[in-house]
């Protein structure tokens, strides 16, 4: 029995130091999560405030499993809510992969070879007077539908936000126009602040233009990651048939950075649009 016990001591020991070398691990993760994740919320430009706020959040989790697993190692209630805790954070992560893969998938199904009766171009942020790159790539894909299908209308939907001199319709419109688009075919709203509000107030226009949405099949033009969130909405409009025109990012970590954030708006339009 002593030699059982003196070989086991060793093993035991070794548990402990494995285990606070995982926690020393765990809280320099979350210190290098919460420097970079500051970094990128702060320097704006870059584009990716949502991936900073991010990297915060998952510093403040990998806290929290620390602070958890101390607490966890004396005390059986610490333990039930330990466990708790791990059983809601794989719920979430599965949830969110599920999601993921969901939006990565709507937004390769590009329906661009398919004739719609009517497009709608969905708006994006406006610099000043010019489109910002998002809005920019979404403009792109639109003048390259317009030139396949040269005899339907197009509606140009968003208002005017922060920091925007003119609304992001009227944006559109002199892009558009600029790149060969008929100016007889554009059909401005200009009043819309979020996507419910682009799919409600275009769908007077699309009557007024000889389309009904419910029955007609309308081509939505937007960037690859929000097609997916734009198709949910357009049903719950009463859009029939809606087909997915998607604008890539040309930069990949504003990709990444748009399609994760894409998720969490997944969640806010299911519980609260």
């Amino acid at each position: 029995m002593k030699r059982q016990r003196a070989k086991q001591r060793p093993l035991y020991r070794y548990d402990v130091y494995r285990g606070r070398r995982r926690g020393q691990a765990r809280l320099i993760g979350a210190a290098g999560c919460a420097v970079f994740g500051l970094l990128l919320v702060l320097i704006r430009s870059l584009g990716i405030r949502f991936s900073g706020f991010l990297l915060l959040g998952l510093a403040a989790l990998l806290v929290l499993s620390w602070l958890l697993d101390r607490l966890a190692a004396g005390n059986h209630r610490w333990r039930l809510i330990h466990r708790g805790f791990y059983g809601c954070l794989t719920v979430g992560l599965a949830a969110l992969l599920g999601l993921e893969v969901f939006i990565i998938n709507r937004g390769r199904s590009d329906m661009t070879p398919l004739p719609a009766d009517a497009v709608i171009v969905l708006g994006a942020g406006v610099n000043g007077t010019e489109p910002s790159l998002s809005l920019r790539t979404r403009l792109d894909k639109a003048v390259d539908y317009l030139e396949r299908w040269p005899d339907i209308p197009a509606v140009l939907t968003g208002g005017t936000g922060y920091g925007e001199e003119i609304s992001e319709a009227q944006c559109m419109y002199d892009y558009l126009t600029e790149y060969g688009v008929e100016a007889d075919r554009l059909i401005l709203e200009d009043r819309a602040s979020n996507t419910a509000e682009n799919f409600a107030l275009s769908k007077p226009l699309l009557y007024e233009a000889g389309v009904d949405p419910a029955e007609g099949r309308v081509a939505v033009v937007t960037n690859d990651f929000h097609i997916a969130r734009s198709e949910l909405i357009a049903a719950r409009e009463g859009y029939g048939d809606v087909v997915g025109i998607p604008a890539p990012l040309p930069w990949v970590h504003l990709e990444i950075n748009y399609t994760l954030r894409e998720a969490f708006a997944m969640v806010k339009t299911f519980l609260f649009d």
